[in-house]
């Protein structure tokens, strides 16, 4: 019995000792790879990190989504930010970071279900609302952007992009009065804008 105990404690040490090792080859090779990166040589940082595992490994697929995104292989980064998304399904972070390279490819659709997605797991998220609210004003869904503007509105008084986009969504769905207040609240918050005075030549 004793000597079982002495066998597992050993295999325990051992184990313990090669995790830490693990760790710090892992450490090392992340900070050969921010190196890489801040020089503009994308594929040397990928290739710093290519040695280690996916599997299991968030950080790693995350940072691999963001390294090919920016070397301009939008496929192969969305790949591993999805597996980053299967990995922690509610880590909006992963779900911002596919986004990009969905957005390069003009993949509307999948944008927009990862906006629905964040929201879901984070309702008052104000940069999914709101990019979510500009897609559904592109496609003249006034009434549902309004909405989306609405809760950064009420999070966020002084936030002008939010306060604009509201300003015109209201005044596309026939409210005026609510439209000249917004409008108005933009120029406080940036006096001449364009935008807001535009909009107010339209109130009669």
């Amino acid at each position: 019995m004793e000597t079982l105990k002495k066998i597992t404690l050993t295999f325990l040490v051992a184990c313990s000792v090669l995790t830490v090792q693990a760790e710090n080859n892992a450490q090392a090779l992340f900070s050969k790879s921010y190196v890489s990166e801040q020089a503009g040589n994308y594929s040397a940082a990928i290739s710093d990190l290519k040695t280690l595992s996916t599997a299991d490994n968030y950080p790693l697929n995350i940072r691999l989504g963001w390294l090919y995104y920016l070397s301009k292989q939008y496929t192969e980064s969305i790949k591993y930010y999805e597996t980053a998304i299967a990995l922690k399904p509610y880590a909006i972070e992963a779900r911002f970071g596919c986004i990009k390279p969905l957005s390069a490819i003009e993949s509307w659709e999948k944008v927009k279900a990862n906006y629905i997605q964040i929201l879901k797991i984070d309702p008052q998220n104000s940069t999914a609302n709101y990019w979510l609210g500009v897609m559904y004003y592109n496609k003249k869904d006034y009434a549902t952007a309004s909405k989306l503007f609405e809760k950064n509105v009420n999070l966020y008084p002084l936030d002008y992009n939010s306060v604009i986009m509201l300003a015109w969504c209201k005044l596309n769905t026939g409210k005026a009065g609510d439209a000249k207040v917004l409008f108005n609240q933009a120029l406080i918050i940036r006096p001449y804008d364009a935008s807001a005075l535009s909009g107010l030549k339209l109130i009669k």
